[in-house]
Protein backbone atom coordinates (compact mmCIF):
# COMPACT_ATOMS: atom_id res chain seq x y z
CA UNK A 1 0.00 0.00 0.00
CA UNK A 2 1.34 2.99 -1.06
CA UNK A 3 2.08 5.62 1.66
CA UNK A 4 0.56 9.72 1.82
CA UNK A 5 2.72 12.35 3.37
CA UNK A 6 1.14 15.67 3.13
CA UNK A 7 -0.16 19.07 4.97
CA UNK A 8 -2.38 21.55 4.36
CA UNK A 9 -2.07 25.55 4.66
CA UNK A 10 -4.65 28.17 5.14
CA UNK A 11 -4.26 30.88 1.73
CA UNK A 12 -5.54 34.17 2.90
CA UNK A 13 -5.19 35.56 -0.31
CA UNK A 14 -4.98 33.63 -3.05
CA UNK A 15 -4.39 36.02 -5.49
CA UNK A 16 -1.15 36.74 -3.57
CA UNK A 17 -0.53 33.11 -3.23
CA UNK A 18 -0.69 32.83 -7.31
CA UNK A 19 1.64 35.22 -7.64
CA UNK A 20 4.46 33.48 -5.49
CA UNK A 21 3.67 30.29 -7.17
CA UNK A 22 4.37 32.25 -10.81
CA UNK A 23 7.35 33.44 -8.98
CA UNK A 24 8.94 30.25 -8.00
CA UNK A 25 8.02 28.69 -11.48
CA UNK A 26 5.24 26.87 -10.74
CA UNK A 27 3.32 25.07 -13.36
CA UNK A 28 -0.42 23.29 -13.44
CA UNK A 29 0.21 19.69 -14.35
CA UNK A 30 -3.22 19.29 -16.49
CA UNK A 31 -3.44 20.97 -20.11
CA UNK A 32 -5.91 23.80 -20.26
CA UNK A 33 -6.48 25.98 -16.73
CA UNK A 34 -5.61 22.86 -15.16
CA UNK A 35 -8.14 23.81 -12.93
CA UNK A 36 -10.72 20.86 -11.99
CA UNK A 37 -14.50 20.98 -10.06
CA UNK A 38 -14.11 17.81 -7.66
CA UNK A 39 -16.96 16.11 -5.91
CA UNK A 40 -16.48 13.87 -3.08
CA UNK A 41 -18.75 11.46 -1.32
CA UNK A 42 -17.63 9.56 1.59
CA UNK A 43 -18.87 6.28 2.96
CA UNK A 44 -19.08 4.16 6.12
CA UNK A 45 -21.01 1.77 7.80
CA UNK A 46 -24.35 2.99 10.12
CA UNK A 47 -22.17 2.43 12.81
CA UNK A 48 -19.33 4.64 11.68
CA UNK A 49 -16.83 1.27 11.86
CA UNK A 50 -14.56 2.67 9.22
CA UNK A 51 -14.17 5.79 10.88
CA UNK A 52 -13.71 4.28 14.31
CA UNK A 53 -10.32 3.08 13.13
CA UNK A 54 -9.37 6.15 11.10
CA UNK A 55 -10.49 5.20 7.64
CA UNK A 56 -11.69 6.50 5.26
CA UNK A 57 -13.55 5.39 1.83
CA UNK A 58 -14.31 8.03 -0.84
CA UNK A 59 -15.56 8.15 -4.40
CA UNK A 60 -14.69 11.18 -6.32
CA UNK A 61 -15.82 12.55 -9.53
CA UNK A 62 -13.43 14.99 -11.46
CA UNK A 63 -14.39 17.38 -13.75
CA UNK A 64 -12.23 19.71 -16.08
CA UNK A 65 -12.42 22.99 -16.44
CA UNK A 66 -13.11 24.44 -20.01
CA UNK A 67 -12.53 28.39 -20.54
CA UNK A 68 -15.92 30.28 -20.18
CA UNK A 69 -17.25 27.72 -18.74
CA UNK A 70 -17.38 26.40 -14.65
CA UNK A 71 -17.12 22.86 -15.61
CA UNK A 72 -16.94 20.73 -18.34
CA UNK A 73 -19.44 17.84 -19.80
CA UNK A 74 -19.39 14.33 -18.21
CA UNK A 75 -17.00 13.15 -21.37
CA UNK A 76 -14.31 13.98 -19.25
CA UNK A 77 -14.56 13.17 -16.31
CA UNK A 78 -12.71 10.27 -13.90
CA UNK A 79 -13.99 8.69 -10.85
CA UNK A 80 -11.58 7.84 -9.05
CA UNK A 81 -12.38 5.23 -5.31
CA UNK A 82 -9.81 6.34 -2.81
CA UNK A 83 -9.16 3.95 0.65
CA UNK A 84 -7.27 5.44 2.87
CA UNK A 85 -6.04 4.23 6.77
CA UNK A 86 -3.22 4.72 9.52
CA UNK A 87 -0.13 3.61 8.72
CA UNK A 88 0.63 0.29 10.06
CA UNK A 89 4.31 1.45 11.33
CA UNK A 90 7.68 -0.73 12.71
CA UNK A 91 9.37 0.96 15.67
CA UNK A 92 11.52 2.19 12.77
CA UNK A 93 8.66 4.27 11.29
CA UNK A 94 7.38 5.49 14.82
CA UNK A 95 9.27 8.83 14.85
CA UNK A 96 8.46 9.42 11.32
CA UNK A 97 4.70 8.87 11.63
CA UNK A 98 3.93 10.14 15.43
CA UNK A 99 5.88 13.22 14.68
CA UNK A 100 3.18 15.98 14.27
CA UNK A 101 4.81 17.94 11.85
CA UNK A 102 2.73 15.78 8.70
CA UNK A 103 -0.01 13.89 8.21
CA UNK A 104 1.27 10.11 7.07
CA UNK A 105 -1.28 7.79 6.16
CA UNK A 106 -1.74 4.67 3.76
CA UNK A 107 -3.47 5.01 0.54
CA UNK A 108 -5.08 3.04 -2.14
CA UNK A 109 -6.31 4.58 -4.87
CA UNK A 110 -8.36 3.24 -8.77
CA UNK A 111 -9.76 4.84 -10.92
CA UNK A 112 -13.07 3.08 -12.03
CA UNK A 113 -15.51 3.79 -14.91
CA UNK A 114 -18.92 4.37 -13.18
CA UNK A 115 -19.57 6.35 -9.91
CA UNK A 116 -23.37 4.89 -9.43
CA UNK A 117 -22.40 1.32 -9.76
CA UNK A 118 -19.61 1.35 -7.14
CA UNK A 119 -21.77 3.62 -5.13
CA UNK A 120 -24.64 0.42 -5.33
CA UNK A 121 -22.01 -2.05 -4.48
CA UNK A 122 -20.76 0.03 -1.33
CA UNK A 123 -24.58 0.40 -0.61
CA UNK A 124 -25.06 -3.62 -1.00
CA UNK A 125 -22.38 -3.96 1.93
CA UNK A 126 -24.40 -2.49 4.23
CA UNK A 127 -22.10 1.33 3.54
CA UNK A 128 -23.69 4.38 2.54
CA UNK A 129 -22.50 8.08 1.48
CA UNK A 130 -23.02 10.28 4.47
CA UNK A 131 -21.03 12.83 3.89
CA UNK A 132 -20.13 14.69 0.41
CA UNK A 133 -17.88 17.85 -0.06
CA UNK A 134 -16.80 19.57 -3.20
CA UNK A 135 -14.14 22.11 -4.46
CA UNK A 136 -12.36 23.10 -6.67
CA UNK A 137 -8.22 21.94 -7.54
CA UNK A 138 -5.33 23.35 -9.37
CA UNK A 139 -2.38 20.89 -9.13
CA UNK A 140 1.09 22.16 -9.69
CA UNK A 141 4.70 21.03 -9.81
CA UNK A 142 8.19 23.02 -9.28
CA UNK A 143 9.84 23.19 -12.33
CA UNK A 144 12.73 20.50 -12.79
CA UNK A 145 15.84 22.84 -12.24
CA UNK A 146 14.20 23.01 -8.51
CA UNK A 147 15.54 19.61 -7.70
CA UNK A 148 14.65 19.09 -4.13
CA UNK A 149 11.14 19.39 -5.31
CA UNK A 150 11.05 16.27 -7.38
CA UNK A 151 7.97 14.48 -6.56
CA UNK A 152 6.05 17.16 -4.76
CA UNK A 153 2.60 18.35 -5.93
CA UNK A 154 1.14 21.68 -4.61
CA UNK A 155 -2.80 21.41 -4.79
CA UNK A 156 -4.33 24.93 -4.69
CA UNK A 157 -8.15 23.63 -3.11
CA UNK A 158 -11.27 26.32 -3.38
CA UNK A 159 -13.55 25.18 -0.97
CA UNK A 160 -17.22 26.17 0.56
CA UNK A 161 -14.64 27.11 4.37
CA UNK A 162 -11.86 28.94 1.87
CA UNK A 163 -9.11 28.34 -0.18
CA UNK A 164 -5.77 26.08 1.21
CA UNK A 165 -3.17 24.35 -0.03
CA UNK A 166 -1.87 20.73 0.02
CA UNK A 167 1.95 20.05 -0.67
CA UNK A 168 2.10 16.14 -0.68
CA UNK A 169 5.23 14.73 -1.54
CA UNK A 170 8.27 13.95 0.52
CA UNK A 171 8.39 15.21 3.73
CA UNK A 172 11.75 17.36 2.93
CA UNK A 173 10.55 18.59 0.10
CA UNK A 174 7.08 19.63 1.95
CA UNK A 175 8.95 21.70 4.49
CA UNK A 176 11.40 23.61 2.02
CA UNK A 177 8.08 24.47 -0.08
CA UNK A 178 5.77 25.82 2.66
CA UNK A 179 9.14 27.78 3.62
CA UNK A 180 9.25 29.07 0.20
CA UNK A 181 5.81 29.89 0.25
CA UNK A 182 6.24 32.02 3.52
CA UNK A 183 5.09 29.21 5.97
CA UNK A 184 6.67 27.41 9.01
CA UNK A 185 5.68 24.44 10.48
CA UNK A 186 3.48 26.21 12.98
CA UNK A 187 0.64 26.93 10.12
CA UNK A 188 0.65 23.26 9.21
CA UNK A 189 -2.71 21.92 9.27
CA UNK A 190 -3.21 18.43 9.65
CA UNK A 191 -6.89 17.68 9.98
CA UNK A 192 -9.08 16.65 6.86
CA UNK A 193 -12.09 18.41 4.96
CA UNK A 194 -14.24 17.12 7.46
CA UNK A 195 -13.16 18.01 10.58
CA UNK A 196 -12.48 21.67 9.77
CA UNK A 197 -16.07 21.87 7.87
CA UNK A 198 -17.31 20.54 11.55
CA UNK A 199 -15.19 23.17 13.20
CA UNK A 200 -16.32 26.02 10.80
CA UNK A 201 -20.06 25.22 11.36
CA UNK A 202 -19.56 24.80 15.35
CA UNK A 203 -18.17 28.93 14.77
CA UNK A 204 -20.42 30.12 12.94
CA UNK A 205 -23.47 28.26 14.95
CA UNK A 206 -24.57 26.00 12.09
CA UNK A 207 -25.82 22.47 11.63
CA UNK A 208 -23.77 20.39 9.55
CA UNK A 209 -24.78 18.84 6.45
CA UNK A 210 -22.59 18.49 3.23
CA UNK A 211 -19.60 20.85 2.25
CA UNK A 212 -21.01 22.08 -0.85
CA UNK A 213 -21.25 25.78 -2.75
CA UNK A 214 -24.45 27.67 -3.11
CA UNK A 215 -25.03 27.30 -6.42
CA UNK A 216 -24.76 31.07 -7.45
CA UNK A 217 -21.70 31.32 -5.06
CA UNK A 218 -19.12 29.08 -6.74
CA UNK A 219 -15.76 30.33 -7.22
CA UNK A 220 -14.60 31.57 -10.65
CA UNK A 221 -10.69 30.90 -11.78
Amino acid sequence: MARETEIKLKIADAKAFRRVLKKLGARPVATGTGRVHEENVIFDTPQGGLAKHGQLLRIRTVTPEVAGNARNTKANQRVVVTFKRPVAHSATQASEVHSGVHKVREEIEAEVADAHKLKEIFEGLGMSGWFRYEKYRTTFRLPASKRWAHGLLIELDETPIGTFVELEGPAAAIDRAAEELGYSKRDYVLKNYLVLYMEECRRKGEQPRHMLFARDSAPTA
